[in-house]
């Protein structure tokens, strides 16, 4: 087995192996996956916190020693907090972004095996405890990043891929899409009664979740319509004040995190 890390600021991961494919996920810095396949120039791969599989291009992948991704799952790395930021080493300068990962980070270096790397921005710290109020600083840092299906990233994110974010910036590890992510938590049964931190999903006429979105308060969502924005949530739905409309429908709201309880 073969295994990699996304050793530049962001990879797209496609549906299948071709440039032509539909985007499905990203790799941000940082993030570890196995080599599962390959066909031609690419490579089909499983990323190791979410299990996401699809294919990047061969050309895009940085090899890392068996030993080095053994001890990256067993670790929780801490993640960027600045917007935009550099990984740096005498040779090359990386930009990453917001989210990325900080693989074995001692304060001022990372190490992609056995390479280090200068890192002199913000990043989140594991020792300290749960704080609601980091939670909804960090969601309210990507308002204004447009919407693409697949994105995870502040220059282009959808609304699970947000959800995912946030969630594995405060140090939750988190599925991939919105129908993976409602079989977390439990339900809250009024959307009067909502607090920080709780995911409310949104259904199609044909039940399936196809939205998400982080509650605030008031109550107000956080979401990836378009762009992230900051709507009113009420028992029938999201209400777009510009549009004067409801845009998606209520299914259900769950909590996840222990401090909003």
């Amino acid at each position: 087995m073969d295994y990699g890390i996304c050793s530049l600021s962001l990879v797209p991961v496609r549906a299948e192996p071709s440039d032509k494919s539909e985007l499905v996920t990203q790799l941000l810095y940082g993030e570890c996956y196995k080599i599962i396949g390959s066909q031609g120039n690419w490579y089909q791969i499983q990323i190791a916190a979410d299990d996401y599989i699809g294919w990047i291009d061969f050309k895009q992948n940085c090899p890392v020693t068996t030993d080095y991704f053994e001890e990256w799952k067993e670790l929780l790395h801490p993640r960027a907090v600045d917007l935009v930021q550099t990984i740096s080493s005498p040779e090359t300068r990386i930009p990453i972004m917001i989210g990325s990962i900080l693989p074995f980070f001692d304060g001022i270096n990372i190490r992609i095996n056995n390479q280090k790397y200068v890192y002199s921005g913000r990043a989140t710290n594991n020792s300290l405890p749960f704080k609601i109020n980091f939670f909804t600083k960090i969601a309210r840092s990507y308002l204004k990043a447009p919407y693409l299906w697949g994105g995870k990233s502040i220059f282009g994110i959808d609304c699970s891929g947000f959800v995912q974010q946030v969630y594995g910036i405060c140090g939750y590890s988190f599925p991939r899409d919105a129908w993976q992510q409602v079989s977390l938590g439990e339900e809250v049964h009024f959307a009067n009664q909502t607090q920080p931190g709780d995911l409310a999903f949104f259904d199609n006429d044909e039940g399936r979740i196809i939205h998400v979105g982080v509650m605030l308060e008031n109550p107000q969502i956080i979401h990836a319509h378009g762009e992230v924005r900051i709507d009113v949530l009420d028992h029938y739905g999201i209400f777009n004040q510009q549009r004067k409309r409801y845009t998606h429908r209520l299914r259900i709201i769950k909590r996840i995190l222990p401090a909003a309880k």
